[in-house]
């Protein structure tokens, strides 16, 4: 049986692209392409721009902190050669004394200040053995306070820490140290402890007047327990003062986490 012109299948309509629409939606992609280049070469040279600004500044910051730092020294050594003068021209001995401690104090926190920027531009320092060269600062002072029962020790691991911890912890202990030479008695001592799962505690103790009952010490306003306060909180530690060892004497302990 035929089939009739009438009755046969159609053939599937079959749709081609034109060839022009292809080459224009290409032109386009090229285009677009071709701008988004532009616009990254220009973040790029953006970002390498302010790159060279951020090193120029850091640059420019690290030549000021260097000549304060000179001229903060050359200060304190005219200072100590000054009162060092008065003090052998001074026709009162009580006067020529006070006047010799004064220059001892100042010669003690120019070291103490070159000790501390030793840490500059260093990753990692081993802490207690920098602990002890810090704590070698101290001994004008402690003679210079009239204190000779007064030994400062250090004690504890040997322990690696990043520069960006051990500086605010040695502006810590030099606070501390400072605060005990002039208020405590006997024995100082400078413990580093590693904490298993938990971190560090540096610690500071004096076998000086124990703390008042109901006492906060680290609630004090002073200039001294604010600096302390600061750097503690820049390393994310926690402050806690009490009782030294057989219960005498105060001892402040700064515990901070592994880096």
């Amino acid at each position: 049986m035929l089939m009739t012109m009438g009755n046969s299948p159609q053939p599937p309509n079959v749709i081609f692209e034109s060839p022009q629409r292809t080459g224009a939606s290409y032109e386009r992609e090229l285009a677009d392409l071709r701008s988004t280049e532009v616009r990254l070469r220009r973040t790029l040279a953006c970002e390498e721009a302010l790159l060279t600004q951020k090193d120029a500044l850091i640059e420019q910051q690290e030549l000021l902190s260097k000549e304060s730092n000179h001229r903060l020294l050359n200060n304190l050594q005219m200072i100590v050669s000054l009162l060092s003068l008065q003090s052998r021209a001074s026709p009162n001995a009580e006067a020529a004394s006070q006047l010799a401690i004064a220059a001892d104090r100042v010669a003690t926190i120019g070291r103490v200040h070159r000790r501390l920027h030793l840490l500059d531009g260093v990753q990692t320092v081993a802490f207690k053995g920098y602990l002890e060269d810090l704590c070698r600062e101290f001994s004008p002072m402690v003679a210079a306070e009239a204190h000779p029962e007064q030994v400062i020790r250090v004690e504890g691991s040997e322990i690696k820490l990043p520069t960006a911890t051990a500086i605010p912890l040695a502006f810590i202990v030099n606070e501390l140290l400072t605060n005990a030479v002039k208020h405590g008695k006997g024995r100082i001592v400078v413990r580093l402890q590693s904490i298993p799962e938990k971190g560090y505690a540096l610690s500071v103790s004096n076998d000086g007047p124990g703390l008042p009952e109901g006492s906060d010490l680290t609630a004090r306003k002073g200039l001294g327990m604010r600096i302390i306060r600061s750097f503690v909180k820049r390393i994310g530690g926690d402050l806690q003062v009490g009782r030294g060892d057989n219960n005498e004497g105060t001892r402040f302990t700064v515990l901070f986490a592994r880096a």
